[in-house]
Order: structure tokens, then sequence, then C-alpha cells
């Protein structure tokens, strides 16, 4: 009998998927660590939960450390901590060696958060990466640009999904972005060079450090310009092919990174830039399940649920997922500006063109709040046999659904 801590700070769910999936192992035993109380919890996985811990903060250490340790006082051990949450994923390395867990520790984990430490070891291993710099006040900023030039990217040493990211080109810019994020030796941030070209993330799975599942999605247009305009609306292709002129020049490159960084078991997402020269730029690297409906879409691709195959995963060091079948993708719906949705036009004429393809969708309902996430107020998930029907179906929704607010 595997006991199995889970840390998710809040019910939401996406996280609740995870957590239901661990709780689905046989074999298991699972507590949960959360600033939400147990009653927040769906009656039904409640049930199915043997401990639950709540603290004020699920990102503090040191309660952490407190609430593992009354877990493991209250099972008798335990033997996996995990969570999904990209910034718990240090906090979660923390504790795994203060009281002497099995999994990513703190040296791998910062490997992973941070962008300066994961360049310079993907640059040691001969991983083509962009240009960069681990900046810690304005003076070294700007002798970064002057050596490289703009266009530039700003970002946290350990941000996450484009957040806080910024696309810089010119001084005024640089000096704009530079106040805002203030860089110290506190405080340190990242510079890079601008790259251009098609943007695609490469997952993998591992066991004991060696790769034993590998795939790729499609980003259209690329994360960065989404976030710089809150109104376009974007699609994630996870296309059926097996081998694809990008998955075959990322694959050599995607391993070699993960490698690189010392993952052990686990599912890694990398984001990477193909060149209009045909060249690869890896962008960044996390160590947890990819987030922009890819586990979803893996699921319908491979008819296997993703969220239960990462449970097996990190539970029992086991990895079993079904052939690709299908082709899918999701086209993510957003306010054309900021405030309350109004109404959804197009939904009837995307419906008309390609509703047998839908599989899944969520839609914000009228009065609701409009999202500042990148992955905006809705979704759409198409599957289809072939990637070019998913491509065209993604294209018309995108195209005919608006959200007014």
């Amino acid at each position: 009998m595997k006991t199995v801590v889970f840390v998710a700070p809040f019910f939401r769910p996406t996280t609740l998927r995870f957590v239901e999936a661990v709780a689905s192992l046989p074999n298991v035993r699972l507590g949960v660590v959360s600033q939400d109380a147990a009653e927040h919890m769906p009656s039904t996985l409640r049930a199915r939960i043997d401990g639950h811990y709540r603290v004020q903060d699920a990102l503090d250490t040191a309660q952490l450390v407190a609430a593992v340790r009354a877990m493991q006082h209250h099972f008798g051990h335990v033997d996996r901590l995990l969570g999904t949450l990209e910034h718990a994923q240090e906090q979660l390395a923390a504790v795994r060696e203060i009281v002497d867990i099995e999994g990513m520790r703190p040296a791998t984990c910062a490997r992973f958060r941070d962008k300066a430490k994961m360049k310079d070891a993907l640059r040691e291993a001969g991983v083509p990466v962009a240009r960069h710099a681990r900046v810690e006040s304005t003076a070294e900023a700007r002798a970064f640009a002057e050596r490289v030039g703009f266009p530039l990217v700003a970002k946290p040493i350990a941000g996450a999904a484009a957040v806080a990211t910024h696309r810089v080109t010119a001084v005024t810019e640089l000096d704009a972005v530079l106040h805002k994020l203030a860089p110290s030796p506190s405080n340190p941030i990242q510079l890079e060079e601008f790259v251009t070209g098609l943007e695609r993330s490469f997952e993998t799975a591992s066991i004991a450090g060696e790769p034993v599942w590998s795939s790729y999605t499609e980003y259209t247009p690329q994360p960065l310009h989404v976030m710089e305009n809150a109104w376009i609306q974007w699609t994630v292709t996870l296309p059926r092919e097996e081998s694809t002129e990008d998955l075959d020049v990322i694959r050599e490159p995607g391993l070699a990174a993960i490698r690189a960084l010392g993952i052990e078991t686990g599912l890694t997402h990398l984001e990477w830039f193909r060149r209009p020269d045909g060249t690869v730029a890896i962008s960044e690297v996390a160590a947890r399940p990819p987030g922009a409906q890819i586990m979803t879409l893996n699921t319908y691709v491979h008819e296997t649920d993703m969220y239960r195959a990462w449970a097996a995963l990190m539970v029992h060091d086991e990895w079993s997922i079904g052939p690709k079948k299908w082709a899918a993708g999701c086209a993510f719906f957003r306010a054309e500006r900021p405030g309350r949705v109004k109404q959804i036009r197009g939904i009837d004429t995307a419906q008309e063109q390609i509703g047998p393809l839908i599989v899944e969708a969520k839609l914000p309902q009228p009065g609701w709040q409009t999202s500042a996430g990148y992955e905006g107020d809705g979704y759409a998930i198409v599957r289809a046999e072939t990637t070019a029907e998913v491509r065209h179906a993604l294209d018309v929704l995108v195209s005919h659904v608006r959200i007014e607010t």
C-alpha cells in the first residue's frame, strides 16, 4: 500500500482532476493538504480521501513540513509527495528533502524553476537555446541589451505560462520593464534574445531518468503574442502523425534537454521555437504536467486517461498509454475587451460547420466577469481522424465565435 500526500492549494477543477486520478489508483492511501476546507471538495471525491490537513498558505515550506509530518503520524509513513502547481514545485522539493520522501530534490528543481540556471545547464549540454543572462541590476540589463540588441524578452526567473513576460523592442521599453520588474540580487530577472518562428511544445514521460514517451503540440499564435493582445483567440493542435518535420527536429534536442536538467520520474513540458531557417531554440522546460488542455487533448487522441496515466507514473513508476488514434485541438475563446459577458456570437454557425467534431466545450455564461488569464473565458476541443480536419475546425471556431461584453 502506497501512501500519497497531494498538495492542492485550492480545489479548482483541473487540480481536482489530478487528485481524483491519484485516488483512483489501486493500493493507494491518499491525504490532501490544502488551503480549502475538506467540505469544499466534491462529496464523491471526499469519500475517497483518507486524510485532509488544512494550511493557511500552501506555498509556505514550514507549513507544508508540518502538514506532511502530521500525515506521517496519521498514516505511519508517506511514500510520495505530489502537486501540479508550477509555483509549488520548489516547496515540494524542499519538503521531500527535509522529511526524506522519494522524489525530486531542490537542486534538480532549481534547474527547472530558475530560468538562468536552466539555460546554463542546457547550453553546457550543447542544447540550442537563445542567448540569455541573469540580470540583477539596471546596468547589467543595459549591458546585455547593448551586446545582443533588440528585440529582447524579459521575464521573472521563476515565471510560468508567459505571465509577466515582456517583449522589449527599444531602450525606452527596457527602462519601463526594468522599473516594473525591479531587478536586484534578491529579485533577479531573465533577459533573452527574442526568437521568432513557430512555437511548439514537447512533452515527455520518464521513469528513473529514461524517457518512455514523447509527443508535441503546436501553438497558434505564440503565447507571448496572445498575452500582449487580450482579444486574440488562439489554438493548440495535437497532430495524429507519429512523425512530422517538427517532431523529427525536436526529438533529439528535447530529450537531451530533459536529461541535462536531471528529470528522474515524471512528466515534462518543454516549449521551443522552430526558426524560419528550420533550426531549433528551446525556450524553457517545466517538470510538471502541461497546461493549455494538452493533458485532455492527449486523453482524446490516445483514448487513455492521461491524468490517471500521470498518477500511475508518479505513484507506481508505471507508464501505459494507447497508440495515437486521432488528432485533436483546442480553441481558446477570449473576450474582445474586459467586462461582464453579454453574449456569445457565432456558436450556431460553428456548430453547423463542425458540430460532429466538437467533443468538449466550456463557454462563459452571460454576466460572468471576463478572465485576464491567457487561457481566456472558454474553450472548445475538437477531434478528427486527420490533423487537417482538426486545423480546419479550429480555424472555424476562432473565426466565428466571439464573446461580447
